[in-house]
């Protein structure tokens, strides 16, 4: 089988690799000897294209225009930019539809710029190795969604790249680990990154990984610390020297964002630091005093969100934090002391940095090419999904067919009918979210499956989720009988921002009782208007078997039954619908009987006996 290569996609910094003689190893630059591509891609204004460390010297001399940690905005909408990101990219003027960046006469979508980095990673690995490299594994964080899955599969194809597989971040670090250690136990994959956060909660025995929970926030990370830093020194400098309008200069605040990242790193080791600005009409740079105990002040409450993370994901591993028997730290944020420290205060236990955090991903993404392409034999990898998937039905409930947290690849089919007579199509509903309601849960797609008219419970329609290893999902539906069949594969335009992943399972927490609630009275009226349906149909075909009393007794029910549907009390309702189903049971059977009757007297004795021997 051809060479197959890991890459790690990441927000400040991207890495190709590859498996030799069974150890993982960064591919570096042949001319330069670098390990890490900075994930920087700069128009210069004479048109051309820097990407890498090119095109961070082009942002610090302030020369075109320069995009860096384009991966935290894949795969979303224009809607869900904020004052951040306008002011750190040069997005279209629009207010829906997906993200665009303004370059010159150009609009380019996050994909096609971060095609720039996999084509400059491409040009590496084929310089040092000699050969075409096309065949990849591409990293993605655990908590990318469909449409963030596509937009990085889509990124790769622009690439020239075919992308085999998506293998999530804390996994790929799992897997990294795993090759040297093959111990037992439970681990937490702590992966903090210049623009994401993952943890992910694994269990590993005999060269299994197991992940038995995952959760994370795709839009937290360094960059968020270091925006928050570059506001404290834009404020300190506007109001020390007077100058309030370099708060709103787009080059200012690049200037200190760069600063404030270079700060970060020093603070790392050091325990103080100056952070310089060069500011328009100021004769001399300014500068600013920067201890690491004021830097973690300014931090803290963005450190945290990531402790709050790896609490739900316990919580949904069904683990304590003292059963955690390792940590293990990936992402350049986790080099920052504060944030060492809390991670060692909340699981007990001191973190694992064996690997350097910066190549541990892509080393994974290794691994994980070299079991593709049959090197590696004795590893498994078992990933999960982040979200429950399921579709709308009767009442407006979200039925799920996959759960949360469910391994993958993965397959579930489950049998539906129509709820009406003569219905010639079902409209086919796809949800994400953890919510009872479609309502309360994210529309992936809808399409409509044309089914032969027939009465209603009738018809038998199966509907079939596929999620493959990328994570990416296929739903189809098949009318048994006609045997027409629709597949979509889920692409929505653009993803969930990490504010709606938070919502949807905060929002399920907190509303579980009332959604239950609702969700059982919504399923009591569905069976309610059911068996008045059938009621009604009937009291039409058997009018001639029913004894004057026995009709009133039912319509008397069905009176009943129809005034308990207009209270919301569950248990009325069950107890009305029970009631209409005792009082046409006699009505049931005296028709079931009719049919049987009618089928026999239009059939001979040996036809009978022929239609027994066949079953």
């Amino acid at each position: 089988m051809s060479r197959i290569l890991g890459i790690d996609l990441g927000t400040t910094n991207s890495l190709i690799a590859q498996v030799v003689d069974g150890v993982p190893r960064v591919i570096r630059d042949p001319q330069t000897g670098e390990r890490l591509l900075p994930s920087v891609v700069a128009f210069t204004d004479d048109g051309k294209v820097l990407v890498g460390q090119a095109a961070r010297d082009a942002e610090r001399n302030g020369s075109g225009i320069v995009i860096s940690s384009v991966k935290r905005l894949m795969g979303i909408g224009m809607e869900h930019v904020n004052e951040d990101d306008r002011k750190q990219f040069p997005l279209a003027q629009a207010d829906s539809g997906p993200v665009r960046f303004t370059i010159g006469n150009q609009a380019l979508t996050p994909p096609q710029i971060s095609a720039y980095l996999l084509r400059e990673l491409r040009r590496r690995a084929e310089q040092a190795l000699g050969e075409p490299c096309n065949d990849v594994v591409i990293t993605v964080p655990a908590y990318f969604n469909d449409s963030q899955r596509q937009a990085t599969r889509d990124a790769g194809r622009l690439a020239g790249l075919q992308v085999l597989r998506l293998v999530n971040e804390p996994t790929a670090a799992s897997l990294a680990y795993g090759l040297d250690r093959r111990d037992h136990g439970t681990v937490a994959v702590f992966d903090f990154g210049g623009g994401t956060f993952d943890v992910s909660i694994l269990r590993l025995q005999d060269g299994i990984f197991e992940v038995l929970a995952t959760n994370g926030n795709t839009r937290l990370g360094g960059d968020d610390f270091d925006r928050a830093v570059a506001g404290w020194l834009l404020k300190k400098a506007a109001d020390e020297c007077g100058l309030p309008q370099i708060m709103t200069d787009h080059r200012v605040f690049t200037q200190a964002r760069r600063e404030a990242e270079n700060a970060k790193i020093r603070l790392t080791t050091e325990p103080v630091t100056v952070a310089t600005l060069v500011l328009p009409g100021v004769d001399t740079p300014y500068e600013a005093l920067l201890t690491r105990e004021e830097f973690e002040t300014i931090i803290r409450a963005t450190a945290e969100q990531t402790i709050v993370h790896c609490r739900e994901a316990l919580k949904d591993a069904q683990i304590r934090p003292e059963e955690i028997d390792s940590v293990v730290l990936v992402g350049g944020s986790t080099r920052i002391p504060l944030v060492r420290t809390l991670v060692r205060e909340f699981f007990g236990v001191e973190p694992l940095a064996d690997i350097d955090p910066d190549e541990v991903v892509a080393l994974g993404a290794a691994v994980q090419a070299d079991i593709l392409a049959g090197g590696t034999k004795d590893m498994l990898l078992l990933d999960v999904v982040p979200l429950s998937l399921g579709i709308e039905t009767m009442g407006g409930v979200m039925t799920r067919l996959i759960h949360r947290n469910t391994k993958i690849p993965c397959t579930v089919v489950e049998e539906f009918t129509t709820p009406a007579d003569n219905v010639t199509s079902i409209d086919i509903h796809v949800l994400q979210g953890e919510r009872e309601f479609a309502r309360d849960n994210r529309s992936l797609a809808r399409f409509k499956l044309p089914v032969e008219p027939l009465p209603a419970g009738m018809a038998r329609v199966l509907v079939m989720f596929l999620i493959d290893a990328n994570g990416i999902l296929s739903v189809t539906a098949i009318d048994e009988k006609t045997k027409n069949e629709h597949t979509v594969e889920v692409k929505p335009s653009y993803g969930l921002t990490d504010e709606q992943v938070e919502e949807m399972l905060i929002d399920s927490f907190d509303n579980a009782e009332r959604d239950v609630t609702e969700r059982l009275l919504a399923e009591a009226v569905v069976a309610a208007e059911s068996i008045l349906l059938h009621t009604d149909k009937a009291l039409k075909e058997g009018a001639d078997l029913l004894q004057p009393e026995e009709r009133d007794e039912i319509v008397s029910a069905e009176t009943a039954l129809r005034k308990a549907l207009e209270s919301t009390d569950r248990q009325t309702i069950l107890d009305a619908t029970a009631a209409l189903d005792a009082a046409t049971k006699p009505l049931a059977d005296r028709l079931l009987d009719r049919a049987v009757n009618r089928l026999l007297k239009s059939r001979t004795v040996d036809e009978v006996l022929a239609s027994d021997e066949a079953v």
